[in-house]
Protein backbone atom coordinates (compact mmCIF):
# COMPACT_ATOMS: atom_id res chain seq x y z
CA UNK A 1 0.00 0.00 0.00
CA UNK A 2 1.15 3.40 -1.05
CA UNK A 3 0.46 6.44 1.75
CA UNK A 4 0.57 9.97 1.40
CA UNK A 5 2.15 12.59 4.37
CA UNK A 6 -1.01 14.92 5.70
CA UNK A 7 -0.22 18.19 6.92
CA UNK A 8 0.18 17.00 10.55
CA UNK A 9 2.99 14.83 9.55
CA UNK A 10 0.85 11.24 9.88
CA UNK A 11 0.58 8.47 7.34
CA UNK A 12 -2.44 7.95 5.71
CA UNK A 13 -3.51 5.29 3.12
CA UNK A 14 -3.53 6.36 -0.38
CA UNK A 15 -6.24 3.72 -0.95
CA UNK A 16 -9.15 3.00 1.47
CA UNK A 17 -12.42 1.84 2.21
CA UNK A 18 -15.96 3.75 1.86
CA UNK A 19 -18.97 2.01 3.82
CA UNK A 20 -21.31 4.41 2.13
CA UNK A 21 -25.10 3.14 1.25
CA UNK A 22 -24.41 -0.37 3.64
CA UNK A 23 -26.70 0.80 6.79
CA UNK A 24 -27.54 -3.11 7.49
CA UNK A 25 -25.12 -3.25 10.89
CA UNK A 26 -24.43 -7.30 10.10
CA UNK A 27 -23.40 -6.97 6.83
CA UNK A 28 -21.77 -3.62 7.36
CA UNK A 29 -19.47 -5.50 9.57
CA UNK A 30 -18.75 -8.38 7.41
CA UNK A 31 -17.60 -6.36 4.93
CA UNK A 32 -15.25 -4.27 7.18
CA UNK A 33 -13.41 -7.42 8.03
CA UNK A 34 -13.34 -8.66 4.75
CA UNK A 35 -11.84 -5.02 3.86
CA UNK A 36 -9.36 -5.94 6.19
CA UNK A 37 -8.22 -9.33 5.43
CA UNK A 38 -8.20 -7.78 1.46
CA UNK A 39 -5.24 -5.38 3.16
CA UNK A 40 -7.16 -2.12 3.41
CA UNK A 41 -6.14 -0.46 6.82
CA UNK A 42 -8.09 3.18 6.02
CA UNK A 43 -11.94 3.00 6.62
CA UNK A 44 -14.28 5.86 5.84
CA UNK A 45 -18.15 6.37 7.67
CA UNK A 46 -19.87 9.31 8.86
CA UNK A 47 -22.39 9.85 11.34
CA UNK A 48 -24.97 10.21 8.70
CA UNK A 49 -24.18 6.89 7.38
CA UNK A 50 -25.37 5.13 9.96
CA UNK A 51 -23.09 2.54 10.66
CA UNK A 52 -20.88 3.54 12.83
CA UNK A 53 -21.66 1.24 15.78
CA UNK A 54 -21.06 -1.86 12.96
CA UNK A 55 -17.95 -0.56 11.77
CA UNK A 56 -16.75 0.15 15.43
CA UNK A 57 -17.46 -3.60 16.18
CA UNK A 58 -15.64 -5.13 13.23
CA UNK A 59 -12.87 -2.95 14.25
CA UNK A 60 -12.83 -4.10 17.80
CA UNK A 61 -13.28 -7.95 16.77
CA UNK A 62 -10.35 -7.36 14.03
CA UNK A 63 -8.12 -6.48 16.99
CA UNK A 64 -8.88 -8.98 19.47
CA UNK A 65 -8.50 -11.81 16.63
CA UNK A 66 -5.25 -10.72 15.59
CA UNK A 67 -6.29 -9.53 12.68
CA UNK A 68 -4.42 -6.01 12.65
CA UNK A 69 -3.60 -3.64 15.36
CA UNK A 70 -4.80 -0.05 15.89
CA UNK A 71 -2.33 1.72 15.26
CA UNK A 72 -2.28 0.27 11.54
CA UNK A 73 -5.74 1.66 11.13
CA UNK A 74 -6.54 4.83 9.57
CA UNK A 75 -10.38 5.69 10.65
CA UNK A 76 -12.12 8.79 9.40
CA UNK A 77 -15.14 10.05 10.10
CA UNK A 78 -17.73 13.37 9.53
CA UNK A 79 -19.78 15.67 11.82
CA UNK A 80 -23.70 15.42 10.30
CA UNK A 81 -25.14 19.30 9.11
CA UNK A 82 -27.79 18.67 12.14
CA UNK A 83 -24.63 19.02 14.84
CA UNK A 84 -23.32 22.19 13.22
CA UNK A 85 -25.55 24.68 14.65
CA UNK A 86 -22.49 25.61 17.42
CA UNK A 87 -19.94 24.74 19.33
CA UNK A 88 -21.41 22.82 21.88
CA UNK A 89 -23.44 20.68 19.50
CA UNK A 90 -20.64 20.30 17.36
CA UNK A 91 -18.71 19.30 20.55
CA UNK A 92 -20.85 16.35 21.34
CA UNK A 93 -20.76 15.40 18.11
CA UNK A 94 -17.32 14.01 18.08
CA UNK A 95 -17.42 12.21 21.72
CA UNK A 96 -20.96 10.22 20.10
CA UNK A 97 -19.16 9.31 17.11
CA UNK A 98 -15.87 8.20 19.41
CA UNK A 99 -18.42 6.56 21.42
CA UNK A 100 -20.16 4.63 19.09
CA UNK A 101 -16.82 3.89 17.17
CA UNK A 102 -15.57 2.56 19.95
CA UNK A 103 -12.08 4.40 19.97
CA UNK A 104 -10.32 6.45 22.34
CA UNK A 105 -9.36 8.56 18.97
CA UNK A 106 -10.05 8.92 15.19
CA UNK A 107 -7.14 9.45 12.27
CA UNK A 108 -9.44 12.07 11.15
CA UNK A 109 -12.74 13.80 11.60
CA UNK A 110 -14.47 15.88 8.58
CA UNK A 111 -16.86 18.38 8.63
CA UNK A 112 -19.68 16.64 5.80
CA UNK A 113 -20.90 19.92 4.38
CA UNK A 114 -20.21 23.32 4.38
CA UNK A 115 -23.35 23.90 5.68
CA UNK A 116 -24.63 24.95 8.81
CA UNK A 117 -22.31 27.28 11.51
CA UNK A 118 -19.41 25.51 10.08
CA UNK A 119 -17.19 27.69 11.72
CA UNK A 120 -18.33 27.28 14.73
CA UNK A 121 -18.27 23.24 14.43
CA UNK A 122 -14.69 24.15 12.94
CA UNK A 123 -13.99 25.60 16.29
CA UNK A 124 -14.74 22.39 18.07
CA UNK A 125 -13.14 20.45 16.07
CA UNK A 126 -9.63 22.29 16.72
CA UNK A 127 -10.06 22.27 20.42
CA UNK A 128 -10.35 18.22 20.21
CA UNK A 129 -7.56 18.07 18.00
CA UNK A 130 -5.41 19.80 20.79
CA UNK A 131 -6.96 17.15 23.48
CA UNK A 132 -5.88 14.40 21.17
CA UNK A 133 -9.24 12.84 20.57
CA UNK A 134 -9.08 14.17 16.84
CA UNK A 135 -5.41 13.04 15.52
CA UNK A 136 -6.33 14.96 12.19
CA UNK A 137 -9.18 17.52 10.75
CA UNK A 138 -10.80 18.37 7.59
CA UNK A 139 -13.61 19.09 5.54
CA UNK A 140 -15.45 17.70 2.80
CA UNK A 141 -17.40 18.76 0.06
CA UNK A 142 -15.92 21.86 0.22
CA UNK A 143 -15.99 24.03 -3.36
CA UNK A 144 -12.11 26.30 -3.60
CA UNK A 145 -13.92 29.68 -2.51
CA UNK A 146 -15.58 28.50 0.78
CA UNK A 147 -12.24 26.21 1.17
CA UNK A 148 -10.10 29.23 1.13
CA UNK A 149 -12.54 31.58 3.42
CA UNK A 150 -12.30 28.86 5.78
CA UNK A 151 -8.70 28.53 5.63
CA UNK A 152 -8.19 32.52 5.85
CA UNK A 153 -10.21 32.02 9.23
CA UNK A 154 -9.48 29.18 11.14
CA UNK A 155 -5.92 28.32 13.70
CA UNK A 156 -5.55 24.96 11.85
CA UNK A 157 -5.73 24.68 8.35
CA UNK A 158 -7.93 21.21 7.33
CA UNK A 159 -5.58 18.12 6.45
CA UNK A 160 -8.10 16.91 4.10
CA UNK A 161 -10.96 17.80 1.70
CA UNK A 162 -13.02 15.36 0.42
CA UNK A 163 -14.74 15.73 -2.67
CA UNK A 164 -16.47 13.78 -5.36
CA UNK A 165 -13.74 13.03 -7.79
CA UNK A 166 -13.78 10.69 -11.33
CA UNK A 167 -13.32 11.44 -14.68
CA UNK A 168 -16.57 12.91 -15.65
CA UNK A 169 -16.35 15.61 -12.82
CA UNK A 170 -12.51 15.93 -12.86
CA UNK A 171 -12.13 18.82 -10.41
CA UNK A 172 -8.72 20.32 -11.59
CA UNK A 173 -8.68 23.43 -10.58
CA UNK A 174 -9.84 22.59 -6.94
CA UNK A 175 -7.06 19.65 -7.04
CA UNK A 176 -4.56 22.98 -7.85
CA UNK A 177 -6.40 24.98 -4.88
CA UNK A 178 -6.04 22.14 -2.35
CA UNK A 179 -2.18 21.52 -3.58
CA UNK A 180 -1.25 25.27 -3.11
CA UNK A 181 -3.05 25.42 0.31
CA UNK A 182 -1.29 21.82 1.30
CA UNK A 183 -4.66 20.05 1.98
CA UNK A 184 -4.86 16.29 0.51
CA UNK A 185 -7.32 15.96 -1.62
CA UNK A 186 -9.78 12.77 -1.28
CA UNK A 187 -12.31 11.25 -3.63
CA UNK A 188 -15.87 10.09 -2.83
CA UNK A 189 -17.47 8.08 -5.50
CA UNK A 190 -14.10 7.81 -7.55
CA UNK A 191 -15.82 5.13 -9.86
CA UNK A 192 -19.23 7.81 -10.10
CA UNK A 193 -21.21 5.35 -8.25
CA UNK A 194 -20.96 3.08 -11.54
CA UNK A 195 -22.23 6.26 -13.79
CA UNK A 196 -21.96 6.49 -17.42
CA UNK A 197 -21.18 3.01 -18.54
CA UNK A 198 -17.74 4.17 -16.62
CA UNK A 199 -16.90 0.11 -16.00
CA UNK A 200 -17.25 -0.43 -19.69
CA UNK A 201 -16.22 2.64 -21.30
CA UNK A 202 -14.61 1.40 -24.80
CA UNK A 203 -11.64 4.13 -23.78
CA UNK A 204 -11.27 2.98 -20.73
CA UNK A 205 -11.61 -0.64 -21.48
CA UNK A 206 -8.65 0.11 -24.12
CA UNK A 207 -6.89 1.43 -21.93
CA UNK A 208 -6.70 -0.80 -19.24
CA UNK A 209 -6.52 -3.87 -21.82
CA UNK A 210 -2.98 -2.49 -22.51
CA UNK A 211 -2.07 -3.22 -18.85
CA UNK A 212 -4.02 -6.07 -17.98
CA UNK A 213 -6.46 -3.87 -15.94
CA UNK A 214 -10.02 -2.98 -16.04
CA UNK A 215 -12.15 -0.33 -16.69
CA UNK A 216 -12.15 0.73 -12.95
CA UNK A 217 -9.01 -0.33 -12.41
CA UNK A 218 -7.92 2.60 -14.58
CA UNK A 219 -9.93 4.82 -13.43
CA UNK A 220 -8.62 4.42 -9.79
CA UNK A 221 -5.06 4.81 -10.97
CA UNK A 222 -6.01 8.15 -12.70
CA UNK A 223 -6.94 9.32 -9.29
CA UNK A 224 -4.21 7.96 -7.72
CA UNK A 225 -1.71 9.36 -9.83
CA UNK A 226 -3.06 12.64 -9.38
CA UNK A 227 -2.28 12.35 -5.86
CA UNK A 228 -5.49 12.05 -4.84
CA UNK A 229 -6.68 9.46 -1.88
CA UNK A 230 -9.50 7.02 -3.09
CA UNK A 231 -12.53 5.36 -1.13
CA UNK A 232 -13.54 2.65 -3.58
CA UNK A 233 -16.48 0.53 -2.20
CA UNK A 234 -17.30 -2.97 -3.22
CA UNK A 235 -19.09 -5.97 -0.80
CA UNK A 236 -17.26 -9.00 -2.91
CA UNK A 237 -13.79 -9.87 -1.64
CA UNK A 238 -12.33 -10.02 -5.28
CA UNK A 239 -13.27 -6.75 -6.17
CA UNK A 240 -12.09 -5.18 -2.79
CA UNK A 241 -8.35 -6.76 -3.71
CA UNK A 242 -9.09 -5.59 -7.28
CA UNK A 243 -9.74 -1.94 -6.38
CA UNK A 244 -6.53 -1.99 -4.33
CA UNK A 245 -3.89 -3.40 -6.75
CA UNK A 246 -2.84 -0.04 -8.99
CA UNK A 247 0.28 0.35 -7.91
CA UNK A 248 2.21 -2.04 -10.34
CA UNK A 249 1.39 0.17 -13.88
CA UNK A 250 1.60 3.70 -14.45
CA UNK A 251 -0.96 5.19 -16.89
CA UNK A 252 1.01 7.45 -19.68
CA UNK A 253 0.62 11.63 -19.86
CA UNK A 254 -1.63 11.25 -22.91
CA UNK A 255 -3.91 8.66 -21.36
CA UNK A 256 -4.18 10.72 -17.97
CA UNK A 257 -5.19 13.87 -20.25
CA UNK A 258 -7.59 11.44 -22.57
CA UNK A 259 -9.21 10.62 -19.33
CA UNK A 260 -9.48 13.92 -17.59
CA UNK A 261 -11.09 14.91 -20.93
CA UNK A 262 -14.13 13.03 -20.56
CA UNK A 263 -15.23 15.93 -17.50
CA UNK A 264 -18.25 17.17 -17.61
CA UNK A 265 -17.28 20.01 -15.11
CA UNK A 266 -20.43 19.53 -13.11
CA UNK A 267 -21.42 16.57 -10.87
CA UNK A 268 -24.18 14.32 -12.39
CA UNK A 269 -24.78 12.81 -8.37
CA UNK A 270 -25.52 15.65 -6.69
CA UNK A 271 -25.79 19.28 -7.06
CA UNK A 272 -24.87 21.28 -4.02
CA UNK A 273 -25.70 24.19 -5.79
CA UNK A 274 -29.07 23.66 -5.43
CA UNK A 275 -31.45 25.53 -2.61
CA UNK A 276 -33.89 23.03 -1.97
CA UNK A 277 -30.90 20.62 -1.12
CA UNK A 278 -28.98 22.93 1.15
CA UNK A 279 -32.43 23.39 2.84
CA UNK A 280 -33.23 19.36 2.51
CA UNK A 281 -29.78 18.20 4.06
CA UNK A 282 -30.22 21.53 6.79
CA UNK A 283 -33.57 19.61 7.87
CA UNK A 284 -32.35 16.06 7.75
CA UNK A 285 -32.61 14.78 11.22
CA UNK A 286 -30.20 11.63 11.54
CA UNK A 287 -31.05 11.26 15.14
CA UNK A 288 -34.48 10.12 14.90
Amino acid sequence: MEYVTLNTGAKMPQVGFGVFQIPDPDECKRVVIDAIKAGYRSFDTAASYMNEEAVGAAIKEAIETGLVTRDELFITSKMWVQDMKNYDMAKKAIDTSLEKLGLEYLDLYLLHQAMGDYFSAYRAMEDAYKEGKLKAIGVSNFFPHVLMNLVENVEIRPAVNQVELHPFFAQTAALENMKELGIQPEAWAPLAEGRHGIFTDPELTAIGAKYGKSAAQVVLRWNVQRGVVILPKSTKPERMAQNKDLFDFTLTDEEMEQITAKSLDHSEIINHFDPKLVQFLNRRNIHD
